[in-house]
């Protein structure tokens, strides 16, 4: 299976990674689409510029990926000015159809962040569209619409969980792969007070608690024609 995470900012992928890398184990090919540039994470460094501050996340993203040997496409819009427009929809079809998606991880509907929630609904257009003729792009259509699911949003958010998968065996290993974001692990702490290791540990180790495991990830499916399958998916 061809495995996608399309998220808004490098590092969104923190909510998955222990998945991809399990799916990864089994076979799948992986690969990772940001929507956004991430030029605005620099809450160390407000003053950085768009193109310096993009570039590194950018460069960031390409290791996190080149370690797993995992294809990166970056749409490159503009970090928290998102807007669902016929060119950000005609290249996100492009690049689903390039990966030949069988299996997307996207951001949930409701989050702190609108440009989290525009690339949801992007995701919910462009993941049918991806298997429909009637849009041409560079990529042949898929043959199918890729199964859909929804990872867990960071804040004050009801998140109804219905599918756990047990990544107890790769905690450590997706940590140290988050840490190539470098520059974000030191916003967390300045924003937030934690880092990624303390920002995977303590929620892995709840959704873990409530399945039985050390460690877990919590999904929910995209509600939408397609994204929902009769047979499992996730491993």
């Amino acid at each position: 299976m061809h495995i996608v995470s399309i998220m808004a900012h490098q590092d969104d992928e923190m909510r998955c990674l222990g998945t991809m890398l399990k799916c990864r184990d089994r076979g799948d090919q992986l690969a990772f689409v940001t929507v956004t540039d991430g030029s605005l994470g620099f809450v160390q460094n407000p003053t950085i510029r768009r193109e310096d501050a993009a570039a590194i996340r950018h460069a960031e993203m390409s290791a996190l990926c080149a370690a797993i040997d995992a294809e990166f496409i970056n749409l490159g819009e503009r970090d928290e000015f998102l807007y669902d427009t016929p060119d950000v929809r005609m290249r996100l079809i492009e690049a689903i159809r390039r990966t030949r998606a069988d299996l997307i991880f996207t951001h949930y509907h409701e989050d702190y962040n609108a440009d989290h929630v525009t690339v949801n609904s992007l995701v919910r257009h462009c993941a049918m569209q991806a298997a429909l003729p009637v849009i041409a792009t560079e990529s042949a259509p898929l043959i199918s619409p890729p199964a859909v699911f929804l990872v867990e949003p960071l804040g004050p958010f009801t998140f109804p969980a219905t599918h756990y998968v047990d990544i107890s065996g790769y905690h450590d290993q997706k940590v140290a792969l988050l840490k190539h974001h470098a520059s974000q692990d030191e916003a967390l702490f300045l924003a937030l007070g934690s880092g990624f290791e303390r920002l995977c540990t303590r929620l892995e180790s709840y959704r873990g608690e409530q399945v039985g495991c050390e460690y877990a990830e919590a999904f929910t499916p995209m509600q939408a024609r397609g994204a929902i399958k009769a047979y499992s998916v996730l491993p």
